[in-house]
């Protein structure tokens, strides 16, 4: 082969590779512009404190002194325990927005 065609090969290649990463870097950009969402459970879970148990069975024992005994049962038992110390530490949040909706509806 001549030394002009595999200059001419040369060139097509590095058209080639140009036109590849010209199309990369598109993508790129298309992706970095796409606004990215960050699912709204961890942003909420990771900005909630702590809530002790104490303040759960405050809130619950309000809401059975006025008369939701059976909905206080049954908000404990939703989240599968038979008492308030059965429940996972990570349902406290849930049983209190729960709790706050007796009464209200």
């Amino acid at each position: 082969m001549s030394k002009i065609k595999l200059l001419l090969e040369v060139v097509n290649d590095m058209r080639s590779l140009a036109d590849s990463i010209q199309a990369v870097c598109n993508a790129m950009a298309e992706s970095d512009s796409a606004p990215k969402e960050v699912p709204a459970t961890k942003t909420e879970t990771a900005n909630e404190p702590d809530i002790p148990l104490e303040k759960v069975r405050m809130v619950l024992a309000e809401k059975s002194q006025i008369g939701f005994t059976a909905e206080v049962r049954g908000l404990i038992q939703k989240y599968g325990a038979d008492k308030l110390s059965a429940v996972d530490k990570a349902y406290y949040s849930d049983i209190l927005k729960d709790a706050e909706g007796l009464g209200n509806g």
